[in-house]
């Protein structure tokens, strides 16, 4: 039998993340499959929010003359190349671990992503990798939240870049105070 966890990472995993995740599931005494999902970092949208929020154009002169000389599609672009690149070391550290490892990079909406693969592979659980992001984590609207309203498998959230233990104990960049 075939126990499968889908990954919902929010960048590429570090070698310590994917250690950590291989060692979750070492004496399940079943085959392991790991179903990667790295989403594309939307550089146009940030760029967009970012000019924006600049202010009501004194110091740019309108958003749209400040970025009348952004190719959005080049920057959309060089954002799924890097994507593929980081699901590709991403795969590669699982594998390295003796993991057997898939992915793919997700250009729409994370979650429905989530939901059709948990559907396809019939997930066992689900790991959610991100930065912490307290606010939305307190509002409920983070990946980890709306994964568990719309999944009827386990949904485990993991800081990345941090030990078991530094999530923990609170040492590490989680935020504990919530």
């Amino acid at each position: 039998m075939t126990y499968h966890v889908v990954l919902l990472v929010e960048q590429p995993l570090s070698e310590l993340d994917a250690r950590q995740v291989t060692s979750l599931h070492v004496e399940l005494g079943e085959d392991v499959v790991y179903d990667v999902l790295l989403p594309v970092d939307d550089a146009a949208e940030r760029v967009a929010t970012a000019v924006g929020t600049l202010g009501s154009g004194d110091m740019l002169g309108t958003p749209a003359t400040a970025m009348s000389g952004i190719d959005f599609a080049e920057l959309h672009e060089q954002s799924e190349s890097e994507a593929q690149q980081g699901l590709a070391e991403t795969l590669r550290l699982l594998r390295a671990d003796g993991a057997a490892a898939q992915g793919a990079v997700v250009d729409d909406d994370p979650i429905e992503a989530l939901r059709a693969t948990v559907g396809t592979v019939e997930a066992n659980e689900v790991i959610v990798l991100t930065t912490s992001h307290a606010v939305a984590e307190f509002f409920g609207v983070d990946w980890t939240s709306r994964a568990r309203r719309h999944l009827d498998v386990p949904v485990l959230h993991l800081l990345e870049h941090e030990t078991f233990d530094e999530q923990a104990d609170g040492h590490g960049e989680g935020v504990t105070g919530l």
